[in-house]
């Protein structure tokens, strides 16, 4: 098999275009005239037996012009021989006997519709991406494939089938990965990368994941990242209360450290102050009074004592 960065040259039978339609179309064409002249009535079976020829040739080098624009490639392949890969730019004229599939070496996107997939402690989430991708070894695409189910029997490789070749893989891919990490920190141990807060890193392992499966037929991966990430449905509403009482301890938790440090300091400010002499039962009463006002989610009313 050759270097698929290999332009063809087999032969040096692809050349250039417009050199070709000259010797196609004016010169095939004054040999033929030629000949019937030169032979006439009188060398009819060596008029006949020229010109039969030239008008074959004629015909062939009719059908042997192609043109390609950047970023594209054609894959040679001569009575089933893989002879090659044309990346030239231009218009060409090539040996008609030769088969010639296109292929297009562009950037192309695709949007990874979200899968249900368990992550590693068993919740099931939805999960979605966008890739990159283009085909970088053309030889692998097209022979390493199923003809079949790649749909390269005509002059172009079925763009269709190569989707659905890197949409099945890149699915296996995420849920790969997706089985590696948890949704998110809970339940997880301090520091544990998840997928919510993996960003940068989940990508690069996702990218290298469906590289490692795309390299068989030739393809790789621009970039791949996560672009949808949520709970299933059936515990879409559990989760989220769930989130929102460890919001609900998180705060508490702030607002009561804080109520404290306010209590000590309002203690130690009547204390230093002389204000007045408290017990350490009133010394209490205040502290729970305190920490009633401060902590409570409505404004305490105040009773005041009057006496009798």
């Amino acid at each position: 098999m050759k270097e698929d960065n290999e332009e063809y040259e087999y032969g040096g039978l692809l050349m250039n275009g417009f050199a070709m339609i000259a010797v196609t179309f004016v010169i095939i064409p004054l040999l033929i005239v030629f000949c019937i002249v030169q032979g006439g009535e009188d060398n009819l079976w060596l008029s006949v037996g020229c010109t039969i020829p030239l008008l074959l040739l004629f015909v062939l080098g009719c059908v042997g012009y192609f043109t390609q624009e950047p970023n594209e490639a054609r894959v040679m392949i001569f009575f089933g021989k893989y002879r090659g890969t044309c990346r030239r730019v231009g218009y060409f004229w090539l040996n008609p006997f030769m088969t010639r599939r296109k292929l297009s070496l562009r950037i192309r996107n695709m949007d990874i519709e979200p899968i249900k997939v368990n992550d590693k402690i068993g919740n099931p989430v939805l999960i979605g991406m966008v890739l990159v991708w283009r085909i970088r070894d053309t030889y692998r695409a097209v022979f390493d494939i199923d003809s079949a189910s790649l749909g390269a029997t005509g002059t172009s490789v079925s763009t269709g089938a190569l989707e659905r070749f890197v949409r099945i893989q890149s699915d296996a891919a995420l849920r790969e990965v997706t089985g590696h990490f948890a949704y998110d920190s809970t339940g997880t141990e301090d520091g544990e990368l998840t997928l919510r807060d993996g960003g940068d890193e989940i990508n690069e392992l996702l990218e290298r994941k469906i590289n490692e499966r795309l390299a068989m037929a030739g393809m790789e991966v621009v970039e791949a990242r996560l672009n949808y990430l949520a709970y299933a449905p059936e515990i879409a509403a559990v989760m989220l209360r769930r989130q929102q009482a460890a919001a609900i301890i998180s705060a508490r938790e702030k607002i009561v450290e804080g109520a404290v440090s306010m209590v000590d300091m309002a203690i130690k400010h009547i204390e230093d102050r002389g204000v007045v002499k408290l017990d350490n039962e009133r010394k209490a009463t205040m502290v729970g009074n305190l920490l009633v006002v401060l902590c409570a989610d409505e404004a305490a009313q105040p009773v005041l004592n009057t006496g009798d």
